[in-house]
C-alpha cells in the first residue's frame, strides 16, 4: 500500500477503534449510573435514529461547500467535543441530549469518508478491502481489551478512557482536509424512485427485520453477559471473537456466494442467527457455548452482509448503486436499528436478557419466513 493510501487506513483504524469502545460498553456505563433498560435502549435508539438523519443533512451541507475536506475535519472534532459531554452528564435527559448531538456528527463522518476513499482509489477500487480491514482490526483490538480496563478502573472511567480514542480520530482526520468526495453524494431521497422495483421492498423488509433482531445484541449483550456471571475480560474476548471471525469470513464470502447463491445463503444465515439468539438467551452462563454462538457471527453478519451487497448490485446496478445503498442504510441500520433498540429495551425491562434475545430470535425467524416465501414464489 502506497503512502498516499496509508492515511486512509489510519483513519479507518481510529474511527472503528473508538467504535470498539463505544458500541459494546456504553450500555454498561449507562446502567452503572443507575438508569433503567428504557434509558439504555433510548440512548441506542437515538444513535440509530441519527443514522437516518445525519447522512442526508451532511450531504446537503457538502454540496454547498468548496472545501468539503475541512467540513470532514470539523465533524470529527465536533464528534470528540460532543462525546466529551458524557464526562459531565448523569441525568437521563442530559444523556439523551448529548447522545443526539454526538450521533449526528459521528454518523455523518463515515459516509463522507467512504466517498472520499473511493474517489481517491479511482480505478483501484479492488484495494478497498485492504484499506477497510484496518477498521475491523481497530475495533477488534479495543473491544477485546476494554472490558478488562473497565473492570480495573471502574465503570465511571468509561467516558474518560474512551475520549482519547476520539481525539486520535480527529487527529487522523487532519491529513484529509484537502480530499474531495465525488461531485454528488447520493441520499435516500435519490433512491425513492427505485422503491417499486420487483423484489426491492421484500428485500429491504428482510434486511430491516434482521437488523431489528440484532437489537438485543448491540444494546444489552454486555449487560446480559455480566448478569450471567462473566467478567470484563471474558466479555471483551467474546466481542473480539465475533469481530475476528467476521474478518476471516469476509475473505471467504465471494467463494461461498458463487457456489451456493446469495438467496440460499441469506436463508441459511437467518436460520443460524435464530439459533444464535436462542442459545444466547437461554445458556448465557456457559462460556464455551457463548464462544460457539459468537462464532456464528460469521454467518449472522459477515456472510449475510456480503449476500446483501451482492443482491444490491443486482437490484441497483451501475449509477443506481449509491442511491440503493442510501435506501438500504436508511431502512436497515436506521429504522431497523431504532426498532431493535426499543424492542430489546421493553423486553429487558419485562423479563431481562433472556426475553430480549428471544424477541430478537422471533423477529429474525419472521425475516426468514418472509424471505422463504419469496424464494418459493
Amino acid at each position: 500500500m502506497d503512502r498516499q493510501l496509508r492515511r486512509f487506513s489510519v483513519f479507518y483504524f481510529c474511527y472503528y477503534a473508538a467504535l470498539g469502545a463505544y458500541t459494546p460498553y456504553i450500555g454498561r456505563w449507562v446502567d452503572s449510573l443507575g438508569h433503567t433498560g428504557y434509558v439504555v435502549g433510548g440512548m441506542l435508539g437515538l444513535w440509530y435514529g441519527s443514522r437516518i438523519v445525519a447522512p442526508p443533512v451532511w450531504s446537503a451541507i457538502l454540496q454547498r461547500s468548496a472545501k468539503p475536506g475541512y467540513w470532514f475535519v470539523a465533524a470529527c472534532v465536533a464528534t470528540m467535543v460532543c462525546f466529551a459531554g458524557f464526562t459531565v452528564t448523569r441525568s437521563a435527559l442530559t444523556l439523551f441530549v448529548v447522545m443526539a448531538c454526538f450521533g449526528l456528527f459521528y454518523n455523518a463522518v463515515m459516509p463522507q469518508f467512504e466517498a472520499m476513499t473511493l474517489a481517491a482509489l479511482g480505478q483501484r477500487s479492488a484495494d478497498y478491502g485492504r484499506i477497510r480491514v484496518w477498521g475491523s482490526l481497530g475495533f477488534l483490538i479495543v473491544a477485546s481489551g476494554f472490558g478488562w480496563m473497565l473492570d480495573r478502573f471502574g465503570d465511571a472511567s468509561f467516558p474518560w478512557i474512551t475520549l482519547p480514542l476520539f481525539l486520535a480520530m480527529a487527529v487522523a482526520a487532519w491529513p484529509h482536509r484537502h480530499d474531495q468526495p465525488p461531485e454528488h453524494l447520493d441520499t435516500i431521497d435519490d433512491a425513492e424512485h427505485l422503491w417499486k422495483r420487483p423484489g426491492v421492498r421484500r428485500f429491504l423488509l428482510v434486511a430491516l427485520l434482521m437488523q431489528m433482531g440484532f437489537g438485543a445484541f448491540y444494546v444489552f449483550y454486555t449487560l446480559h453477559l455480566q448478569a450471567s456471571g462473566h467478567n470484563g475480560a471474558e466479555i471483551g474476548a467474546l466481542w473480539g471473537t465475533g469481530v475476528l471471525i467476521e474478518i476471516l469470513m469476509f475473505w471467504q464470502a465471494p467463494r461461498l456466494i458463487m457456489r451456493f447463491g446469495a438467496q440460499s445463503l441469506l436463508a441459511f444465515c437467518m436460520g443460524v442467527t435464530v439459533l444464535r439468539w436462542v442459545v444466547t438467551a437461554l445458556l448465557a452462563e456457559h462460556l464455551a457455548l457463548m464462544f460457539a454462538a459468537q462464532m456464528l457471527h460469521a454467518f449472522s453478519f459477515a456472510i449475510f452482509h456480503a449476500c446483501c451487497m451482492r443482491l444490491m448490485a443486482e437490484f441497483f446496478p451501475g449509477k443506481r448503486a449509491a442511491a440503493g445503498q442510501s435506501l438500504l442504510y436508511g431502512f436497515s441500520s436506521g429504522v431497523g436499528g431504532v426498532l431493535g433498540a426499543l424492542l430489546s429495551a421493553v423486553m429487558w425491562e419485562w423479563r431481562g436478557g433472556a426475553a430480549a434475545f428471544l424477541a430478537g430470535a422471533a423477529v429474525t425467524a419472521l425475516a426468514f419466513v418472509i424471505h422463504w416465501q419469496r424464494r418459493r414464489r
